[in-house]
C-alpha cells in the first residue's frame, strides 16, 4: 500500500504513539512511503525549527530515505488546489495523485476535512491503524 505521511505525523512519530506505529509499519516494509521534494523539505525545515535534527530517530530514518527503502519519490507535481483552509497542504494531495497513493495520513484539520480526493482516503494515524490492522 502506498501512503503519503503529512509532516505533523512524521514529526509526532519522534514522540511515540500512533504516529510512531505508522512509521514503524513503513520501517518494517509493510507500506510504501510516497514523497516529493516539497514534502522532504518541509520535514527537514520543521525538524530543524523544533531542534530535532540530531535525534537518534532521525539518524535511523535518513539512511532509509537515502537508500529509497520502501519509498517512491516524484519531482513532477501537478498544481492542485484542494485544501482551501491551508493551501500549503496541497503538496500532500499532489504527491498522492502523481504516485497513485491510496492514503494520506495526517493530523491536520484542514487536510482531514477533505476526507477523500480522487479516491485517495485521508485518515488520521488512529484511523489508518484501525483499517490497516483489519486488512
Amino acid at each position: 500500500m502506498k501512503v503519503v505521511i503529512d509532516t505533523n505525523v512524521f514529526v509526532s512519530s519522534f514522540f511515540g504513539g500512533n504516529p510512531r506505529k505508522v512509521i514503524d509499519i513503513w520501517r518494517n516494509g509493510k507500506i510504501t512511503l510516497s514523497m516529493s521534494k516539497d514534502i522532504v523539505d518541509e520535514y527537514v525545515d520543521v525538524l530543524q525549527k523544533l531542534g530535532l535534527e540530531n535525534e537518534g530517530e532521525l539518524k535511523e530514518l535518513l539512511p532509509l530515505f537515502a537508500k529509497g527503502y520502501n519509498l517512491i519519490f516524484t519531482t513532477k507535481m501537478p498544481k492542485i488546489k484542494a485544501v482551501k483552509d491551508d493551501p500549503g497542504d496541497d503538496k500532500f494531495i499532489e504527491c498522492a495523485v502523481v504516485l497513485k497513493a491510496e492514503v494520506i495520513i495526517t493530523g491536520d484539520k484542514a487536510l482531514k476535512k477533505i476526507k477523500e480526493y480522487l479516491g485517495i482516503k485521508i485518515f488520521t494515524p488512529r484511523e489508518f491503524l484501525k483499517i490497516y490492522e483489519t486488512r
